[in-house]
């Protein structure tokens, strides 16, 4: 069938009003990997070895299958992928919005989202087998006390991304150019435009572009949006959600404010999180259930599907602590 954006993922979800409580995918250190070239649907088996890095794809001349088959585990991209893996780390392509120079030099970034490591460093990208060094600590790089804006318009991956996400780039990189990137799949296409706002690892979904800078401007505020707000990928769901109530329930909208402190899983689908606060240690249960729906979470996906969703069981003072 052909796209049409009334009609896709994204417009539906909207539609439907569904959450965007606690769906934030775990992401707590990024590799940040400029590419110049046409992203297929999987991003990184874009990256290839030596010279080829970023000859367009046009003019690569094509593999027979048997040889790509031969070839897949030990190309770059693939190898990226498993050193990654291996380190907690998530990759993600990433481009400037419009017109690129090509003589510019391209560039890899390493973001750590932990809670009290927070850092961005960047470095110059020769090739990208040269990522191998960087996730070997052989290239430190440069640290940068800059934020990062990533803006998902994975086209290949998902059309709403591409036609949702694109404005909301435009409309950063106007006023945050050197701070705003397209990017790779992040996950969420149905929230469509999704915007990631580094180093918190903070993701929003269903973001117009008349709100975009609005995210920017709070986050130099160290303020958080909540109605926007996917939840931030430093945390597990539970806690996200746990967070998001606190927020509902008038506790502050300090993006230090509500760290998680202690974690406890009480059942399969329920959990109790101790946050701390601003006014004093928080209890939270949470409860997680799956909601099947008529719908598609993907524009490739089927109908129906399943959807998860928390509620908020309790919310309380540490009774450890008192009130």
């Amino acid at each position: 069938m052909k796209y049409r954006p009334e009609t896709g993922c994204a417009a539906q979800a909207i539609l439907r009003r569904e959450p965007l409580i606690a769906t934030a995918p775990p992401a707590e250190r990024w590799l940040l990997i400029e590419s110049r070239t046409p992203w297929p649907r999987q991003a990184l088996t874009a990256l290839h070895g030596g010279s080829r890095s970023q000859t367009p794809m046009a003019s690569r001349t094509p593999l027979p299958g048997r040889a790509v088959a031969a070839l897949s585990e030990r190309s770059t991209g693939h190898v990226v992928s498993r050193r990654c893996a291996e380190l907690g780390i998530r990759p993600v392509l990433i481009r400037r919005s419009g017109r690129v120079d090509p003589a510019r030099r391209r560039r890899w970034g390493l973001v750590d989202c932990r809670p009290g490591r927070e850092s961005v460093r960047w470095g110059d990208l020769p090739s990208d087998e040269h990522l191998l060094d960087v996730l070997d600590g052989k290239d430190p790089g440069t640290h940068s006390a800059e934020p990062v804006y990533l803006v998902c318009t994975h086209g290949r991956h998902d059309a709403c991304c591409a036609v949702w996400g694109r404005p909301v780039a435009a409309a950063l990189a106007a006023v945050y150019p050197e701070r705003t990137w397209e990017c790779s799949h992040i996950g969420g296409d149905r929230f469509a435009a999704n915007v990631v706002l580094l180093p918190h690892s903070l993701f929003y979904g269903q973001v117009p572009p008349a709100r975009a800078v609005e995210l920017a401007t709070q986050y130099d505020r160290s303020v958080v949006v909540p109605d926007l707000l996917r939840g931030s990928g430093a945390f597990v769901p539970p806690v996200q959600a746990a967070q998001h109530f606190a927020r509902t329930a008038g506790h502050s909208l300090a993006l230090g404010n509500l760290l998680p402190r202690r974690i406890e899983q009480l059942s399969v689908n329920r959990w109790r999180i101790l946050l701390a606060s601003t006014n004093g240690p928080l209890a939270v249960e949470v409860s997680a259930h799956l909601d099947t729906v008529e719908a598609r979470l993907t524009c490739a996906g089927s109908s129906p599907a399943q959807v998860r969703r928390f509620e908020l069981d309790q919310l309380s003072p540490d009774p450890l602590r008192g009130p």
